[in-house]
């Protein structure tokens, strides 16, 4: 059944994130507010491979959840930027390689029960070393890890980051 949006209110916004209150109601129940996180910009991701190297990850802390792990190179799309041109700008930034051509994965929702934020996720086959990171402040180092490692990497929680999850996923149930 479809929800009935009543109307939104804004209690929080930034050009990064903002909170809404939305009034909605469930056909032939009740009416109530509901909060909504809006993120005006998607973000994308890309898992780079090489049959000999494996895949190219950062090891990175994250502070909100105080947790460290594996993730994707993967960034928020600037205004102007294709989903691809924002990609493959991440992974320079943040790896100092340039990505062979990328493939798209998935495009989804990670929170859709409070939140309308994108993710897509890219698959590119080979990548070349331009130098070090123009944002060294990304990770703690850069890996290949080798495809062996990354199922055994997700399940113990290496691996903790959504985008990333998906990404990482997707190579190996469709590689």
């Amino acid at each position: 059944m479809r929800w009935t949006v009543h109307g939104e209110r804004p209690i929080y916004t930034s050009a990064w994130v903002s909170l809404s209150l939305v009034d909605v109601e469930i056909p032939g129940e009740r009416r109530f507010d509901h909060h909504v996180v809006r993120v005006p910009a998607p973000a994308a991701g890309v898992a780079v491979v090489d049959p000999q190297k494996g895949v190219l990850l950062l090891w990175r802390h994250r502070f909100i959840t105080d947790t460290w792990g594996w993730e994707v190179p993967a960034g928020r799309v600037d205004r102007g930027e294709s989903l691809e041109e924002a990609a493959a700008r991440e992974v320079l930034e943040e790896t100092g390689w340039t990505c062979g051509p990328l493939t798209l994965l998935t495009t989804f929702h990670p929170t859709t029960g409070m939140s309308d934020t994108t993710f897509t996720a890219f698959r590119a086959d080979g990548a070349t070393f331009v130098g070090a990171p123009s944002d060294p402040s990304e990770s703690e180092r850069i890996e290949w890890v080798p495809m062996a490692v990354i199922a055994d990497a997700l399940r113990d929680g290496r691996i903790l980051d959504g985008l990333s999850v998906v990404a990482l996923l997707h190579l190996l149930a469709f590689p």
